[in-house]
Parts: C-alpha cells; sequence; structure tokens
C-alpha cells in the first residue's frame, strides 16, 4: 500500500497543552492525526486546522473502546494525557495520590492494551510521556515523579516484552515546556493545618504550586517539533529528553546518588525552605 498516510493517536490534546503542541508537529510532518481529549470542546485549534478530535476519557474503559472503534489504522501511539499533584510526603492524601497514579500511569496501560492490536499490525510505535523529573527526587513532587517514574519502567519493560513484534516503546522524558499546564494549581488546597512544614508555609506553597516554572521552559511548539524528529528518525531513541533542564537530568543519571541535590533544592525554593526552619543536621 503505496503512499498511505501515517497515522498517530495522541491523548491529553486541550488546546495549549503539550499534547495539543505534538498533534500540530505531526500535522504539519504530514501525519493523520487523531488529537483526543476526555472533553471535545478544549480542542477547538485543534479541529480548526483540519486536525480529526475524538472523544477519549482514558479513565473510562467505554470511552476507550469507542474512540478505537473510531480508528482502523494506527502508527504511532502517544500516551500524554496526565494529571500533577505537589505536595509534601508527610501531608499527601493516599486516595488523592491513587487518582494521580491512576491518570499518570494505569490509564496509559489502558489505553495501550486497547490500541496494541493495531500497533502489532503495523510494527508501530508507543510513546510514553514520562518525565525528566522520573528519576531526580524533587521536593513536593514525591507523587507526581513516582507515577512518572513507576510509567517509565512499565515503558522499558514493554520495550522488551513487544520488541520481537516489531513494535518500539519509547521514554519521552520531558524537561520545563512552556504550556498552560501550570504546575499543581489546579485545585491547590495547599498545606494543611498542623504540616510540620508550616513555618516556611509561604514557601512551599510556592514550591508546591511550581510558581515560577513556567518561565523556565522552552517553548511548547519547538519541544515538539524536536520530538516528532526524534520519532521520525529510521530507528527512534528509546529514550528522549527534551525540554529545558532534561539535559541535567540526562547527566545525573551517570553522577552518583544525590549529586544533583543541591542544584534542585536551589531551583525548587527547597534551600530557603530549610534556612525557615532551621536545617537539622
Amino acid at each position: 500500500m503505496a503512499n498511505v498516510r501515517r497515522t498517530v493517536l495522541i491523548t491529553g490534546c486541550s488546546d495549549g497543552g503539550l499534547g495539543a503542541a505534538l498533534a500540530i508537529a505531526f500535522h504539519e510532518a504530514g501525519f493523520h492525526v487523531y488529537a483526543t481529549a476526555r472533553n471535545p470542546s478544549k480542542m477547538k485549534k485543534m479541529a480548526a486546522v483540519g486536525i480529526e478530535t475524538l472523544t477519549l476519557d482514558v479513565l473510562s474503559d467505554s470511552s476507550i473502546a469507542a474512540c478505537l472503534s473510531k480508528v482502523s489504522r494506527l502508527d504511532i501511539l502517544v500516551n500524554n494525557a496526565g494529571g500533577t499533584y505537589g505536595t509534601p510526603v508527610s501531608d499527601l492524601s493516599i486516595p488523592e495520590a491513587k487518582k494521580l497514579f491512576d491518570v499518570n500511569l494505569w490509564a496509559h496501560i489502558a489505553v495501550t492494551q486497547a490500541f496494541l492490536p493495531l500497533l502489532l499490525k503495523s510494527a508501530g510505535i508507543i510513546v510514553n510521556h514520562t518525565s525528566a523529573g522520573s528519576g531526580v527526587a524533587i521536593p513536593f513532587q514525591s507523587v507526581y515523579n513516582a507515577s512518572k517514574a513507576a510509567l517509565s519502567m512499565f515503558s522499558d519493560t514493554a520495550r522488551l516484552e513487544l520488541e520481537p513484534f516489531g513494535v518500539r516503546v519509547v521514554d519521552l522524558k520531558s524537561g520545563y515546556v512552556k504550556s498552560n499546564l501550570n504546575f499543581h494549581t489546579e485545585g491547590f488546597q495547599g498545606l494543611p493545618e498542623g504540616s510540620i512544614y508550616a513555618p516556611a508555609k509561604e514557601t512551599v506553597e510556592r514550591s508546591m504550586r511550581g510558581d515560577g516554572l513556567e518561565e523556565l521552559g522552552i517553548p511548547a511548539r519547538d519541544w515538539a517539533k524536536q520530538v516528532v524528529q526524534d520519532l521520525l528518525k529510521e530507528k527512534p531513541p528509546a529514550i528522549i529528553w527534551r525540554g529545558a533542564s532534561a539535559f541535567l537530568a540526562w547527566i545525573g543519571t551517570f553522577l552518583p546518588h544525590g549529586m544533583l541535590d543541591s542544584t534542585v533544592k536551589k531551583s525548587s525554593g527547597f534551600d530557603v525552605v530549610e534556612q525557615k526552619l532551621g536545617k537539622r543536621i
């Protein structure tokens, strides 16, 4: 079948987000793009440029099945949908943490299982969007980073398991990228009463929200173009590092454990938190 247009399905494509940036980059690269989101009304910009939009709630088996029924061929699946949750380990809500794992981990596996038959036919690519922070200890991001670290291990294992079938699995580890996802602000509740971090409440809550992180990122359009270029290589890398600070996180994988602690503390504001708490050695 010569000149068959390659296809990609991306989850979490609300306008202004990273999924939307990837959808546009793939569209510009000549792909037929299935941009999906739980609420299709949030993908108006995708539809306006000719991208096909589909409803997909990654937490709903029936929604996944309905979306699958509308896709006859698939070359690349990008598991991008996700959420955030910033809080100290001492204060986190386990039920809320489980909800984040549902969307950042189990939902991706459910979507992958559903679309795997199509990817087996095309000898396609599965892209799991994790994070450059999946291997870096960052204060107040334990649940988010742990969910991404878990997805990273699932990805690497699936890479081996699906290799005999010609399906590639890619771990997309992104650093800071400018988007409409203002880290940890949706439903932000702040420190609970009685938190051991109360003496540094204002500084801690700024870090929990990720205030200022959006200023560190590269433009989403630039990030998306780089990612698509990586994925369209004859042999895409098993791990893609893109976005601000991603290179530093990659370097950290070769350094002795804890070597990046001082850098992370400064960038997250935790050095100020330590000062206000009166660091105990």
